[in-house]
C-alpha cells in the first residue's frame, strides 16, 4: 500500500490511529448508534402501522418478507461494507490517491451489483414465497406486494449505505446519521399518508420506505460531493483501478457470502416459523424487531472496531488493533449485562408497541426473555468480528456466515421436535448458534494468520 501525503481530515472526520482508545470509540459509535435506532424506522414503523393501523394479517405479511429481502440487501451491503474498510486502510496510511480512486470504483461495482440483485428479487418475489417459504395464503398477496416494491428501490438502499461506508471508513460517523434521521422522519410521515389517508395498505408502507431510502442516497451523496475533502474526486481518479476492484472485491464478496449465508439461514427459518401459522409469525416478527434494535447497538460497536482497526491496520500499528479489542470486549460486556434485566421487565410493553393482540404478545414476552439470555455471546460475535473485518481478514467472513448458517438451519428443526419446548426451540436455536459462532470468532481472532502486517511488541 503506497504512503502518499495525509488525507486532508474535515471537522466531522476522525484520525483513529491516534489518541484513547475508549474516546475514540464512543465518540464514533455515538453517531452510529443512533444512526442504527434511525435506520430500523424503516422497517420498524411499517412493522407498528400495519400491525396498529391495517391488521394482524398485515403484521405478518411485512414480517414474512423480512427474511428473504435481507437475502438481498445483505449481499450488497456486505459488498459496501468492505468497501469502507478498504478505504479505512488507505486512509490509516495516507494514501489520499487510493482513498479517491476506491470511492470512484465502488460506485461501479455497487451501481451494478445492486441492480441486478434488485430485479432479480422483483423477478422472483412470488415463487419464492410461495413454494419456498409456504407463505400462508391469508398473507401470500400483502407479502408479494411489499417484496416486489422493496426490490424495486433495493439500489437507493446500497447506494446509501455505499456513501455511508466511504465516510465511516475516513472517521465520519456524524454526516451519514445526520441524513438518515431525516430520511427516517420523511418515512414515517409518508408511512402515514399513504396508509391511512390514501388506503394503499401493505404496498404504500413499501412505496414510503424506498422514496425515503432514494431520497436519503440522493442527499447524502451530493453533500459528500460537495463538502468532504476525501470526496473532491479528480481526473485520474476516474478510471477502472484492477487492483483496488480486486481487492474490494476480495473482502467485499467475502463479507456479501457472510451476510448471505446469514439471510438465506433467515429464509429457510422462515418457512419453519410459517408452519406454526399467522400468530407465530406475527410474534417472530415483533421480537426480530425489538431484537433488531439490541443487535444494532452491538453492530455499531463492531463497525467502530472495523474502522478503528482499519487505520490502525492500515498505519501498521498492531498494539492500538488489540488494545480495540480489549476496550470493545469491556464495553460490550457492560451493555450486554445492562439489557438482560431490562428485556425481562419491560418485554410485555415492547411487544405491545408492535401489536395489540394478546396472544401474540404472551408469545413475544417469553422468546425475548429466551434470546436474552445470550446477549454476552451475542456481543463476543461483533467485537471479534468487528477487529477481523477492519484487518482485512477475508477467510473468517465465511467461516463465521456458514457457521451461523449452519445453525439457524439445522437447530430449529432439532429443538422445535423435543417436545418441552415446542415453538420455543425456534428461538432457542438462535441463541444456541449465536454460542457457537462466538466461539469460532473468538477461535478465529485468538489465530496468526490474520495479523499478517501488523508489528506487536
Amino acid at each position: 500500500m503506497k504512503i502518499n501525503s495525509k488525507v486532508k481530515t474535515k471537522e466531522s472526520s476522525i484520525d483513529m490511529t491516534k489518541g484513547n482508545t475508549f474516546s475514540l470509540l464512543i465518540s464514533f459509535m455515538f453517531p452510529m448508534m443512533l444512526g442504527n435506532i434511525f435506520q430500523q424506522f424503516y422497517n420498524i414503523v411499517d412493522t407498528i402501522i400495519a400491525g396498529k393501523f391495517i391488521d394482524a394479517n398485515a403484521l405478518a405479511a411485512v414480517g414474512s418478507t423480512g427474511n428473504i429481502t435481507n437475502l438481498f440487501f445483505a449481499l450488497a451491503n456486505g459488498l459496501a461494507a468492505g468497501i469502507g474498510i478498504i478505504v479505512s486502510q488507505f486512509y490509516g496510511s495516507g494514501d489520499v490517491s487510493g482513498v479517491r480512486k476506491t470511492i470512484c470504483n465502488a460506485f461501479l461495482i455497487v451501481g451494478a451489483s445492486s441492480a441486478f440483485v434488485g430485479i432479480l428479487g422483483f423477478l422472483l418475489a412470488r415463487p419464492v414465497l410461495i413454494y419456498g417459504l409456504k407463505t400462508p395464503d391469508e398473507i401470500l398477496e400483502g407479502a408479494v406486494s411489499y417484496m416486489s416494491v422493496i426490490c424495486i428501490g433495493f439500489i437507493g438502499t446500497a447506494l446509501y449505505n455505499t456513501i455511508s461506508f466511504i465516510l465511516r471508513g475516513t472517521g465520519d460517523s456524524k454526516t451519514p446519521l445526520f441524513f438518515l434521521i431525516i430520511s427516517s422522519f420523511l418515512n414515517i410521515l409518508m408511512d402515514l399518508a399513504f396508509v391511512i389517508f390514501l388506503g394503499l395498505g401493505v404496498r404504500g408502507l413499501a412505496i414510503a420506505t424506498i422514496t425515503a431510502q432514494f431520497l436519503s442516497a440522493a442527499v447524502s451523496g451530493i453533500y459528500a460531493f460537495k463538502s468532504n475533502s476525501n470526496f473532491k474526486l479528480k481526473k485520474e481518479d476516474f478510471s477502472v483501478d484492477r487492483e483496488i476492484i480486486v481487492k474490494c472485491m476480495q473482502l467485499g464478496s467475502s463479507m456479501a457470502l457472510q451476510s448471505g449465508f446469514i439471510a438465506l439461514s433467515f429464509v429457510i427459518l422462515q418457512r419453519v416459523i410459517n408452519s406454526f401459522g399467522a400468530v407465530v409469525v406475527a410474534a417472530f416478527t415483533a421480537t426480530s424487531k425489538i431484537e433488531n434494535l439490541v443487535n444494532m447497538q452491538l453492530k455499531a460497536l463492531g463497525d467502530s472496531l472495523s474502522t478503528y482497526t482499519g487505520q490502525n491496520y492500515g498505519a501498521r500499528n498492531g498494539d492500538r488493533v488489540r488494545k480495540g479489542y480489549q476496550v470493545g470486549m469491556s464495553m460490550m460486556a457492560v451493555y450486554a449485562l445492562l439489557m438482560f434485566p431490562i428485556i425481562w421487565i419491560f418485554g410485555d410493553s415492547l411487544m405491545r408497541v408492535f401489536v395489540n393482540e394478546p396472544e401474540v404478545i404472551a408469545f413475544g414476552k417469553t422468546a425475548m426473555r429466551i434470546l436474552s439470555s445470550f446477549y454476552l455471546p451475542l456481543g463476543t460475535i461483533y467485537v471479534c468480528r468487528g477487529i477481523l473485518n477492519g484487518a482485512g481478514d477475508a477467510k473468517f467472513p465465511l467461516i463465521s456466515g456458514a457457521a451461523e448458517m449452519t445453525g439457524r438451519v439445522v437447530f430449529p428443526v432439532f429443538f422445535c421436535a423435543i417436545p418441552f419446548l415446542g415453538v420455543w426451540g425456534l428461538w432457542v436455536a438462535t441463541g444456541v448458534t449465536w454460542t457457537i459462532v462466538a466461539v469460532t470468532a473468538f477461535t478465529r481472532y485468538s489465530m496468526k494468520g490474520w495479523k499478517a502486517g501488523l508489528i506487536y511488541t
